[in-house]
């Protein structure tokens, strides 16, 4: 039996912002994705995925890119980024920290996302300023 031992310290988790952005040219945030990715990748960077982040982008993509394109975005996450499954804790101390942020419109997704990155100790990859309100680490940091 083989162990298999992850030095977290150089993953990023990402979020659906940016990983909404690397899919789709025509949004915003489209070449800051890119170049960011670029930056991850240059540092060294792993990137990694929740599942229930890569279910909400994969959602999000299915319904505005298409059928075709979010099978092949698909196949391109499995392929190139690391994935991470949030513990059944997680979900539970997501829906409390959503709790204490009740005047906040955060995401289960987000949540969880917050208190696996707060778990890990890993920064977010993200646009999303409500991560800082969770007292989240970002990546790259808020300047």
């Amino acid at each position: 039996m083989t162990s298999t031992w992850l030095n977290l310290a150089n993953v990023v988790l990402a979020d659906t912002g940016p990983l909404y952005a690397l899919a789709d040219r025509s949004d915003q945030y489209h070449r800051r994705a890119v170049a960011e990715l670029r930056e991850l990748t240059k540092e060294g960077r792993v990137v990694a995925i929740a599942y229930p982040t890569l279910a909400e982008c994969y959602t999000l993509i299915l319904r505005r890119l298409g059928r075709a394109y979010s099978g092949s975005w698909l196949d391109e996450v499995l392929d190139g980024f690391m994935l991470l499954n949030p513990e059944a804790g997680d979900y539970l101390s997501g829906c409390k920290r959503m709790a204490r942020f009740r005047d906040q419109p955060f995401t289960l997704f987000d949540a969880v996302a917050a208190v696996l990155s707060s778990r890990l100790e890993i920064p977010v990859w993200t646009y999303d300023r409500h991560f800082e309100l969770m007292g989240v680490q970002r990546w790259p940091p808020v300047r």
